[in-house]
């Protein structure tokens, strides 16, 4: 019976594994819409973040400590995990598909060993080498390398940036000691410090808020704007980090790292349906390489850097 019980439990986190994929993936064909109506991607950021913020401020006061315990992994996780992923990334898919734009961002593990390597000096295995040059080679064909870049430079750039942004966020985890915080309270001080610090850079006062009044196109028909931002609120950041939490506490990193990686396929397979991003049989080759190296470079890295134990997804 406890046999029976431990697999159930199991099967369920893998679920929430599963489910929180699938929300994370669906970030982007929610924010292009309203990026494509005429919101400057960062406004879209803001509107995400401050509204995750407001939901998740209940929780705040009983994670308190954390303010005074670990502000420099809050400010880290709001600047790098928070406000930088979510900011490059909508900035990059603003110019690139939806799909080419993650894959790109799923380059951070890669960027964490070549700083291990380089930058502090510690040895890295054959393993760790094996991803690198998975996820570049799989790199070169989603971009189409050979072609010149078959995207916008500046929007590869974009992508590039939220990488490193989500590779020094996981840096900065490891540098941090071996306690852990409390990802919930992580979480909820993230989304809060990252919207104080966005509401300054990104100026939302300049926004213009007529757009959420009126529809979008999206997928040759047309969406209520206001639609697509609670959706982006409350499904592909408070649902999807909460079910990344619970899942990443009942599952090994492994599991959570693999099933992490469904976040990309969902992304193109929802970018290639819903907005028509259609990506050739070689650029989804070049993906599989590009999860494949990731994957190998996030299980190979310290302990600390491993990009299961603290969800930070688009």
């Amino acid at each position: 019976m406890v046999a029976v019980a431990e697999n159930a439990t199991k099967q369920g986190m893998l679920g929430f594994a599963l489910v929180s994929a699938l929300a994370f993936g669906s970030s982007g064909i929610a924010a292009k819409p309203l990026i494509s109506a005429g919101l400057a991607p960062t406004h879209v950021v803001w509107l995400r973040v401050a509204g995750a913020a407001l939901v998740l401020s209940p929780l705040a006061w009983r994670h308190r400590a954390l303010l005074r315990e670990r502000p420099a992994l809050l400010a880290g996780f709001a600047l790098l995990g928070i406000a930088g992923v979510q900011a490059f990334y909508f900035a990059a898919l603003s110019r690139i598909p939806v799909g080419v734009a993650l894959l790109v961002e799923y380059l951070g593990p890669v960027i964490v060993l070549g700083w291990v390597r380089f930058v502090r000096g510690r040895p890295v295995t054959g393993r760790a080498v094996l991803g690198v040059v998975l996820a570049v080679a799989g790199l070169a064909c989603v971009v189409e390398v050979w072609a010149g870049l078959g995207f916008d430079p500046v929007g590869l750039a974009f992508a590039l940036c939220a990488a490193g942004c989500q590779a020094g966020y996981f840096l900065l985890v490891d540098r941090g000691g071996g306690d852990e915080p409390d990802p919930v309270g992580l979480i909820v001080y993230g989304f809060l410090i990252g919207a104080a610090l966005l509401t300054v850079i990104t100026r939302p006062w300049e926004m213009d808020f007529t757009v959420l009044k009126g529809a979008v196109e999206m997928g040759g028909g047309s969406v209520p704007a206001l639609l697509l931002w609670v959706y982006l609120v409350l499904v592909a950041t408070v649902f999807a980090y909460a079910t990344g939490v619970v899942s990443v506490r009942g599952l090994s990193a492994q599991v959570a790292g693999v099933v992490a990686c469904l976040e990309a396929v969902v992304a193109v397979a929802l970018g290639w349906i819903v907005l028509g991003e259609h990506l050739s049989g070689l650029q989804l080759f070049g993906g599989a390489l590009v999860l494949t190296g990731a994957f190998v470079a996030q299980t190979t890295a310290p302990a600390g850097a491993d990009l299961s134990k603290e969800p930070a997804g688009a």
